[in-house]
């Protein structure tokens, strides 16, 4: 436990063999319960998974169920996403207070997690997730490619969810309390790479405060299975997409029908000036000034629209400062924890997709 909160961690495997049983041993002691999911890999990584599961139940770490690793196999390959999707599903069938996601490459440092759960554990936030690139001299760690798709994405993210002071939208290192996973509908997240993107609108619909906290980088012997040719066009085709159903979604609110009609307005004064200007330069219309006016306009409605967009959503955008993060997070461990009986997950079960769906609603304010 930590400050009286059970903590989880998922990790999501994927032809880690050789890395993810080192990441499972070095998860800190006051994590009562780890999700340890082999999504179908085709190396050793499940035989590993097992063979460190039973080592670690054996260990003497109190914890407030009968395994503290609970092993599971998908029957086939969902994706990163899939794989969290079912470490949350399990979570909250748990009830853990708060579950954090930790890869099974070794990129995330075991050693911050205390840092990230932070803001979810005393209620700061019900979504926290690290931000690779607060510090300038992170930047010259993450290969090129990846700042410019990071670029991008976190600018697409951005307007798709109406967090605009949170960045680094593709970091996997997070931490979301029992209230979301109840709320947030993650039963139907995407289950793609883009899964962290998804899941951030899924917060922005339910209203759901989420923080950002600085978190170095951590590049070592492991191998990306991301494709970036394909990963950027499908992920930003999803980002328009669930931007869409966001607006459709919160529409409800006077509001929220002022934003969804500022950007479909600006977005069809966009499209009409290019369609002229295009027609304009083949000859077939003879009005460069209205085009230019049409689209300029469209612009300002854009503008305006993802101005009012943040607005509404600051209150909900909670970034720690790099001087607090440099401060180190008060590890608890509560030692009047009692072991809960009959648990039926063993740490060796092999376990297929599980789909548990809870009707809970957001706690009333205080």
């Amino acid at each position: 436990m930590y400050k009286n909160k059970t903590i989880a961690v998922v990790i999501p495997a994927y032809n880690e063999e050789g890395f993810v049983g080192e990441v499972m041993e070095t998860v800190p002691s006051f994590v009562d319960r780890l999700y340890v999911i082999d999504d179908t890999s085709t190396d050793g990584t499940w035989e590993e998974i097992q063979t460190t599961a039973k080592l670690m139940n054996d260990e003497p770490i109190e914890t407030p169920f009968e395994n503290r690793v609970v092993a599971i196999q998908h029957s086939e390959n969902r994706g990163v996403g899939g794989a969290i999707k079912t470490g949350y599903q399990h979570a909250r069938a748990d009830e853990i207070d708060v579950t954090a996601v930790m890869g099974g490459d070794g990129q995330m440092d075991p050693t911050l997690l205390d840092r990230i759960i932070e803001p979810v554990v005393n209620g700061d936030a019900a979504y926290a997730k690290g931000n690779r690139l607060t510090e300038p001299e992170n930047h010259a760690q993450m290969p090129r490619h990846r700042q410019i798709g990071n670029g991008i994405l976190s600018y697409l993210t951005k307007i798709a969810t109406g967090y605009w002071d949170i960045g680094d939208p593709q970091m996997g290192y997070t931490a979301i309390s029992l209230e979301a996973l109840e709320t947030a509908e993650i039963d139907e997240m995407f289950e793609f790479y883009g899964y962290c993107n998804d899941l951030l609108v899924r917060l922005s619909i339910a209203e759901l405060p989420i923080a950002d906290v600085p978190s170095p980088l951590k590049y070592g012997d492991e191998t990306s299975h991301i494709k970036y040719h394909t990963y950027i066009p499908r992920v930003s085709l999803m980002l328009l997409r669930v931007f869409l159903w966001r607006l459709y979604r919160t529409r409800t609110s006077a509001i929220g029908t002022i934003v969804a009609l500022l950007f479909i307005s600006g977005a069809v004064g966009v499209l009409a000036g290019a369609v002229s200007l295009v027609r304009t330069v083949t000859g077939s219309e003879h009005g460069a000034i209205t085009s230019v006016r049409e689209a300029t306009g469209g612009v300002a409605l854009l503008g305006a629209a993802m101005a009012l967009d943040a607005g509404r959503n600051r209150k909900r955008n909670w970034r720690e400062s790099i001087e607090a993060a440099d401060k180190p997070a008060e590890s608890l461990q509560d030692t009047t924890k009692t072991p809960v009986q009959g648990e039926e997950q063993s740490a060796d079960t092999d376990i297929e997709q599980v789909n548990v769906r809870t009707n809970g609603k957001p706690k009333p304010a205080e």
